[in-house]
């Protein structure tokens, strides 16, 4: 058998559902093994790796042609089912990370090494029979305590994680202060990407929702004055950049509202880092000193005081 037999054979052997026997989940553990054609699964390896890099590693190794836009495929259709399996685990970074990482677990690893030689049955059987509390076992690391949140009267649980630690400064911080009486039209959880969603608001006020893939990480919206918020919450990348700008005047080219861009970090160091990418014509709004806000819009404020 060649390797991508072998890969989906422990797919099936393990008792994986046939949507994860596909040719996408066999390469996905062949590169997450680092096996590449011809080399003894005995070799394989539980080294950390991106979905970008298991991308990159098919394509390469495999002949295939997947498109790095294809990253949510992979994580829905392999990764999310892999880790509920117990085959694999994450290292408990948020999702958006840069150096967010999988890697199998060692007990599904010993599986791996045994494959096409004597042994692999027993070490299946073994790996069946600890399922369960295996199962248990890499859930527990996920089941980390959420951040509370009170959005538009409802209560909601962020996922844990800087990232949405800045978000949560953002509605309870930054909401009552610059965007009074607002209320939240989207927020993207790092695990669950559109956690509010006003669809029906927002196609009211004109956006065009099939370019939702641009949102940024916080929209508001304050009737009184018409203004609408475009927030991103900047803890590794993402600042209000012009071409962020471009990307948001397009989604939203029929809106009428006021529109406010507003790049918000945890902390005056974090906004030195990315300064120099910052659009002018936006706000700086740096979670540490609340109250203040830098303006890089020119003659808009300029006057004596």
């Amino acid at each position: 058998m060649d390797q991508l037999t072998y890969a989906k054979k422990v797919l099936s052997d393990i008792g994986m559902p046939k949507q994860q026997q596909s040719d996408l989940c066999a390469l996905t553990l062949l590169a997450l093994c680092d096996i590449k054609d011809h080399e003894s699964f005995s070799d394989a390896s539980n080294n950390w790796i991106r979905i970008h890099d298991i991308i990159q590693f098919v394509n390469t190794n495999y002949a295939s042609s997947y498109a790095e836009n294809s990253r949510e495929t992979f994580r829905k259709q392999a990764m999310h089912h892999f880790r509920n399996a117990a085959l694999i685990e994450d290292n408990g970074l948020a999702t958006n990370s840069p150096n967010y990482r999988y890697r199998l677990t060692p007990e599904f690893l010993a599986v791996i090494k045994k494959m096409g030689k004597r042994g692999y049955n027993k070490a299946v059987k073994l790996f069946l029979s600890s399922h369960e509390s295996l199962k248990s076992k890499y859930a527990s690391k996920k089941a980390m305590p959420m951040l509370p949140v009170r959005i538009n009267n409802k209560d909601y649980h962020l996922s844990p994680g800087s990232h949405n630690l800045l978000q949560k400064d953002i509605l309870e911080k930054f909401a009552p202060r610059f965007a009074p009486n607002s209320e939240c039209l989207y927020l993207g959880d790092t695990t669950q990407k559109d956690l509010v969603k006003d669809e029906k608001k927002m196609e009211e006020l004109g956006f065009d929702i099939t370019l939702h893939d641009k949102m940024p990480d916080v929209v508001l919206y304050r009737a009184d004055k018409d203004w609408l918020y475009f927030i991103e919450a900047v803890d590794s990348v993402g600042p209000m950049s012009p071409e962020r700008i471009i990307d948001i005047q397009r989604m939203t080219k029929q809106v009428e509202c006021g529109k406010i861009f507003v790049t918000a970090f945890p902390d005056f160091k974090k906004y030195k880092r990315f300064s120099e990418q910052i659009a002018w014509e936006t706000e700086v709004w740096i979670a540490e000193m609340p109250d203040h806000m830098i303006h890089l819009n020119g003659d808009k404020f300029l006057g004596p005081r």
